[in-house]
């Protein structure tokens, strides 16, 4: 059997809390959604954990995630990201980000905002979508999504299953989230 994220993340200072706290969870704020993918994009070719120690950089660097604010960022932005020692510095990657950000600010007139945007696509033909299915869609819609992002992206949030094993105790906390956040 491979090994689980639930195997190691525990108990680690940083993949511990994203395990715990994050990983599979509902999410609804657009920033954080956009958060989210944009550190998945950047994950791409990295470890996890690169990442997750440039958390802050990330933040710092794109406006605390600022939707609006990043969609509107010009060539002088990207010069400045693109020297930017506390992110990934990879222009394909820094492009995306734009690129995205400006269709999840799109998603707000089209479907009332990214959230409403996914969960609008959650179902397809009266089944959940599959992966493949996500795949597909996010390359139409945005850049840099291929078929590892978007299924880490999805499974991140709980649109695609397999966060976490079905005996992690994270799940029921998962569950509660849920249930809360469709009450």
């Amino acid at each position: 059997m491979a090994t689980s994220y639930c195997d190691f993340a525990p108990g680690h200072p940083l993949h511990g809390p994203y395990h715990d706290h994050e990983y599979g969870f509902p999410q609804r704020d657009e920033n954080v959604l956009f958060e989210r993918l944009l550190l998945e994009i950047n994950q791409a070719g990295l470890s996890w954990e690169t990442i997750l120690r440039k958390r802050d950089g990330f933040r710092r660097a794109y406006d605390g995630f600022d939707v609006d604010k990043v969609a509107d960022y010009g060539e002088p932005d990207r010069t400045r990201l693109l020297a930017d020692a506390g992110i990934i510095r990879n222009r394909l990657k820094v492009d995306a980000a734009i690129h995205n950000a400006g269709v999840i600010r799109g998603l707000r007139d089209s479907h009332g905002g990214f959230a409403q945007w996914l969960d609008a696509h959650a179902v397809e033909g009266g089944r959940r979508r599959d992966k493949a299915s996500w795949v597909k869609l996010f390359k139409r819609t945005f850049k840099f999504t291929g078929g590892e992002i978007t299924g880490e992206f999805l499974m991140s949030l709980g649109y695609l299953p397999g966060a976490h094993r079905p005996d992690c105790p994270t799940l029921k906390r998962i569950a509660a989230a849920r249930k809360s956040a469709t009450a």
